[in-house]
């Protein structure tokens, strides 16, 4: 099982790459959301790692990564930094950039705070720079999560998180997968990053940029998710049908043809 250890950390991950043995492929990073690990990208993996490199992490405290204490002092900076050590580790200096629900906020202040290593940004269901009344909602989560688990919490939730139109296997799956996360790292987790406000690092994003989103997401509107795209000076906005706001996990197989001709276009285009 590879893995990076730093103190306090061993964390998770998986390079795959079935790219032909005589290319040098560029690399794609992708970064999961809350309650999830590197497995969230099964759908996704068969199409990017036939052109691409694609390393996969389970972020700290979460998947097969050190679950973290309920007092550890989570903040932005600290991820980045931990999938910066790993990228130095692999010998990759620069990458595509994919991050899907609250690992597109982790994406987002990454591109803008370490803007020489993201070659492309690809943001899939992803929140608004800042969520209004989410602070307030902490107390509530907390308790749930304390008292009745995350698996309880992933189940209460998942309706909106996979729409209408997934099948009940299949969101019973995700319940189960969601609820294995440990309630240390959750609880830590959700009270910090969840509510962190990244609208200052939004303009200095400077990378080509892919959104996507659907037509009935429970996290934002339309327009509102234009509205914080348009702060990104290079990027577009894709609106795919459905009311799933995890589209990536919904729609993985259009998710990522609709990311692979975005790098390919922005490629050809610099």
């Amino acid at each position: 099982m590879p893995t990076l250890k730093s103190p306090g950390l061993e964390q998770y991950y998986e390079v795959d790459d079935f790219t032909d043995p005589w290319t040098a492929p560029e690399t794609i990073l992708l970064l999961h959301g809350n309650c999830e690990s590197a497995q969230a990208w099964y759908g996704w993996v068969p199409m990017l790692a036939r052109r691409y490199r694609v390393v996969r992490p389970d972020m700290r405290g979460f998947g097969r990564s050190t679950p973290m204490p309920r007092d550890f002092p989570w903040t932005l900076d600290v991820i980045i930094d931990d999938y910066i050590r790993l990228m130095d580790h692999l010998g990759i200096e620069r990458f595509h950039l994919v991050g899907a629900k609250i690992g597109g906020t982790i994406a987002r202040a990454f591109a803008a705070r370490r803007a020489a290593r993201v070659s492309t940004l690809t943001l899939i269901g992803t929140p608004t720079p800042y969520r209004p009344g989410t602070v307030e909602r902490i107390p509530a989560w907390t308790e749930e999560f304390e008292t009745k688990g995350v698996e309880h919490w992933a189940r209460r939730s998942m309706a909106g998180r996979l729409g209408d139109h997934f099948p009940p296997e299949g969101a019973e799956w995700w319940t189960k997968y969601m609820g294995r996360t440990a309630v240390s790292s959750q609880v830590g987790f959700i009270a910090t990053i969840a509510c962190v406000d990244i609208t200052p690092d939004m303009p200095n994003i400077e990378c080509p940029t892919l959104v996507i989103t659907t037509e009935q997401s429970g996290l934002a509107t339309v327009e509102e998710n234009r509205t914080w795209q348009k702060t990104i000076r290079d990027s577009s906005l894709l609106v795919l049908p459905g009311n799933s706001y995890h589209v990536a996990a919904t729609d993985p197989a259009r998710c990522a043809q609709a990311t692979l001709d975005f790098i390919e276009r922005s490629g050809a285009a610099s």
